[in-house]
């Protein structure tokens, strides 16, 4: 397959993804009667999914289906110790090798993630199979981790030896793919690391993929937020003035500089597809 294109950039690993256009094989479909959307593989549903509730915060009744299949090799322990890996750099790799990932064309982001925000790895780790409930937020949102096959118990085989890993500090990241209408994160790869990790009382350290912006979007919304800019300083006096009306000018321009430089980056909306057998 082709190969992305690798943006240089000061923070994430950046992909420009070409030569993919058809639906990859890891994907969310379009209901047809409305309702939420199904994450298939291939062929395959992996999960089906049901919306109860009134109002703006509603529940998400979510069954999921086995047959996931990771996008990344199984990880080898000599390959877990290699000095100083940049696991982005895999996992790019690994994804554009895979039959079963969810690259296709467009800008996507790698980005390594030690730690979350409080309760996303507790309340909001789901531990349930195959059925749970995601409580959405008003206005969307769940803001929680996914795991999309069955957890393994923390004294399984498997996971003691991980667990040996996270104690030496060799443990490889655990491949999350952040959704945005869950505002929340997919396990595509590392089920029993991410146990492993929380049984040694840690949060698993991740390589979070994301979809980004594309270009002309992201220059779109630059040359708003820079209209938007000149008008708000133009109300500023044009001679210096007290040392109050600087202090705004000059939160204004850092704010304006702030904005300018994450907005490649933000991630953007996660792309429905249609079902296969759309005319």
């Amino acid at each position: 397959m082709e190969r992305a294109v690798r943006e240089g950039t000061p923070g994430p690993l950046v992909l420009a993804v070409r030569g993919r256009p058809d639906p990859p094989p890891l994907r969310f479909v379009r209901a047809r009667d409305g309702g939420p959307p199904t994450l298939h593989q291939g062929d395959r549903p992996l999960t089906r999914a049901g919306r109860h509730g009134d109002g703006c915060c509603r529940e998400l009744h979510l069954h999921r289906l086995t047959g996931h299949r990771s996008p990344l090799p199984p990880l080898r322990a000599a390959t877990m110790r290699t000095p100083a890996a940049d696991w982005r750099h895999r996992c790019a790799r690994w994804l554009e090798d895979s039959p079963h990932g969810p690259l296709h064309d467009g800008r996507w982001s790698l980005t390594a993630r030690a730690s979350f925000a409080p309760g996303i790895w507790t309340e909001d780790f789901v531990r349930d199979w195959p059925d749970t409930v995601l409580e959405l937020l008003c206005g969307g949102g769940w803001h929680g981790v996914l795991p999309l096959r069955p957890l393994s118990p923390p004294d399984a085989p498997r996971v003691k030896a991980y667990r040996k890993h996270a104690r030496d500090g060799t443990l490889a990241p655990v491949l999350l793919w952040w959704v945005s209408f869950l505002d929340g994160w997919l396990i595509l790869d590392g089920h029993d690391r991410a146990v492993a990790a929380l049984a040694e009382g840690a949060e698993p350290a991740c390589v979070v993929l994301a979809r980004l912006p594309a270009e002309a979007e992201w220059r779109r919304t630059a040359d708003a937020v820079t209209e938007g800019h000149a008008e708000r300083t133009s109300r500023l006096p044009d001679r210096p003035a007290d040392v109050r009306t600087e202090r705004r000018r000059a939160a204004l321009e850092r704010g304006y500089a702030d904005a300018l430089a994450t907005l490649p980056y933000e991630e953007a909306p996660t792309p429905l597809w249609p079902p296969a057998d759309d005319a």
